[in-house]
């Protein structure tokens, strides 16, 4: 779906058609790569924003990735719906953020990461050692425990939690947990 089609704007072609019954997915495909677009098109429910110079190949990829169930952003929208939402490091938001991934397993936190940076479930599986169907299980546990509705959601939140720009400082210990969760100190009540 285009953004600007004749006879119909493609935002609002987009509600109808998931309107429908049994809807399709669909992924926007345009040359307009303006915030309010990004933000109406995912409101409407469209499962990819893709911008018309994206390689051949990656727009395959992302139709297939859509069809398969996950969500697909062209990576410059994503930078810069994450730019948004980036929080300062000194920022309330980013200790709740952080207080949030308590609930993560180390190996969650580890794809969390992974997709905060971009990553496909197929390139996080490649960086983790691990099949993608572990990471999408990951991926699928993260987003329940988190109550979060997507990937792009989790890409977010790591972002706010600083979890793509600082390196791990500490290994997880024996238990799983994990020391850098609060800016990098261990508390008596997390481990």
């Amino acid at each position: 779906m285009d953004i600007r089609m004749p006879r119909v704007v493609g935002l609002a072609a987009t509600r109808q058609i998931l309107d429908q019954p049994d809807p399709p997915k669909v992924v926007i495909l345009t040359t307009f790569h303006l915030d309010e677009y990004v933000y109406s098109a995912l409101q409407a429910g469209a499962s990819g924003f893709l911008l018309k110079d994206t390689p051949p190949r990656q727009i395959a990829a992302a139709i297939r990735a859509v069809a398969a169930g996950s969500e697909m952003l062209s990576p410059a929208v994503t930078r810069r719906l994450i730019a948004e939402y980036v929080t300062p490091r000194d920022h309330p938001q980013r200790f709740e953020s952080r207080r949030k991934l308590v609930l993560l397993s180390a190996r969650e936190r580890d794809v969390l990461t992974l997709i905060g940076r971009g990553l496909s479930n197929a390139d996080a599986a490649q960086s983790l050692l691990m099949s993608e169907a572990t990471v999408k299980t990951y991926v699928s546990r993260m987003l329940t425990k988190l109550g979060l509705a997507n990937r792009t959601q989790a890409a977010i939140l790591a972002h706010e939690a600083g979890f793509t720009t600082e390196p791990r400082t500490h290994p997880p210990d024996a238990d799983g947990n994990d020391r850098d969760i609060l800016a990098g100190k261990v508390t008596a009540e997390h481990g």
